[in-house]
């Protein structure tokens, strides 16, 4: 199911749907038009940030080249009084095929807006997994 995004977990909702089914469509409205992602390049020693442009191209290159994804959330680990910052743990499945599956283990640390309509959208996600 889809969620109206008016509460917290419709974003994870959303997301979970639009991971299942690899659908960009559904992705592209949890984020905001100032989205930001954000991950540790372990291998330098730096952050690296990118545009939600970038994020739907990145994401959209994800979708086409895997067969399945799976993603389960788990525990939010913690979150602001007005719910605009949580940090949640997940664990996702990438079956590229039969052969090729990653399994990533992680949190996220979102930070989330209300819009004009009272619709919850990512502003900002710092990816926290092993992967």
């Amino acid at each position: 199911m889809i969620s109206d995004q008016k509460n917290i977990e419709g974003v994870f909702t959303n997301l979970r749907y639009a991971y299942t089914f690899q659908d960009t469509l559904i992705y592209g409205k949890v984020l905001s038009p100032d989205f930001i992602f954000t991950y540790r390049d372990y291998d330098n020693g730096i952050d690296i940030s990118w545009n939600r442009d970038e994020e739907m191209r990145v994401t959209n290159g994800l979708f086409q080249s895997s067969e399945n994804l799976d993603l389960i959330w788990n525990n939010i680990i913690s979150i602001s009084d007005d719910s605009t910052n949580i940090v949640r743990s997940f664990n996702l499945t990438v079956t590229f095929n039969p052969t090729d599956i990653i399994f990533v283990d992680g949190r996220v640390n979102f930070q989330l807006e209300k819009d004009n309509n009272g619709k919850w959208l990512l502003t900002n996600w710092i990816d926290e997994s092993n992967y």
